[in-house]
């Protein structure tokens, strides 16, 4: 059984960066891509950013282009997002998950895919 822990959540101002990470329980992490996807108040979780294992390819949504960076430390099963530049409309609860095996492109984008969810840790974003 797979168990991911999200960490880093806050509240922050307009501009400020924070980093997320997520600690993974099991033993095929390095097998596995990685991805974070965030829900705001009222809407549908959406993609953020996912990596895959081996070659470790990024995957990003627009929005988050250019601000947001997925990185992933296979030894101690964690996967990190760092976010800078942060909005108010970076204001959400943030899920760390894990597919089973590996994406390619805009696959990785649908949460379907994923097999395993964190538990999320907020994002507050004041302008």
């Amino acid at each position: 059984q797979v168990q991911l822990v999200e960490d880093g959540g806050g509240l922050v101002q307009a501009g400020d960066s924070l980093r997320l990470s997520c600690a993974a329980s099991g033993r095929i992490f390095v097998v596995n891509t990685m991805g974070w996807f965030r829900q705001a108040p009222g809407k549908e979780r959406q993609f953020v950013a996912a990596i895959t294992p081996g070659d470790r390819n990024t995957i990003y949504a627009e929005s988050v282009k250019g601000r947001f960076t997925i990185s992933r430390e296979n030894a101690t099963k964690t996967v990190f997002l760092q976010m800078n530049s942060l909005q108010p409309e970076d204001t959400a609860v943030y899920f760390c998950a894990q597919i089973v095996g590996y994406c390619s492109g805009v696959g990785c984008r649908d949460r379907r895919l994923y097999n395993y969810w964190g538990q999320g840790t907020q994002v507050t974003v004041s302008s």
